[in-house]
């Protein structure tokens, strides 16, 4: 274990007589209500996705839904608001499952 870490002290110091470990670079984190409102245990996860550019798949159950939505507002005939409604429950309840399932892994 201990040549593990003199390996590793060896390494950052080298990075940093490179001037790789230079203070200021790097962007600090941005906390907002969505980082306030994610997980504890997923924050780190989300903000690799967020500054990758890769939204979780989340958003895009929220961009359906309010697809969805829009649809059901300006639906004309009752057979297309029941079967937007029966999908928008569904897409709802699944929002809901994906939601509870990141809050407990999350905390876990």
């Amino acid at each position: 274990m201990r040549n593990l870490e003199d390996e590793i002290g060896r390494k950052l110091a080298e990075a940093e007589v490179a001037g790789q470990l230079a203070a200021g670079r790097g962007k600090p984190l941005e906390v907002d209500t969505a980082w306030l409102q994610t997980p504890p245990g997923l924050r780190m996860a989300f903000q690799i996705l967020k500054s990758a550019g890769v939204p979780p798949a989340e958003v895009e159950l929220f961009q359906q839904r309010a697809q969805l939505r829009e649809a059901l507002a300006v639906a004309a005939d009752e057979p297309t608001r029941l079967r937007l409604q029966r999908q928008l429950a569904e897409l709802e309840q699944n929002i809901a499952f994906r939601l509870e399932a990141l809050r407990r892994l999350g905390q876990g």
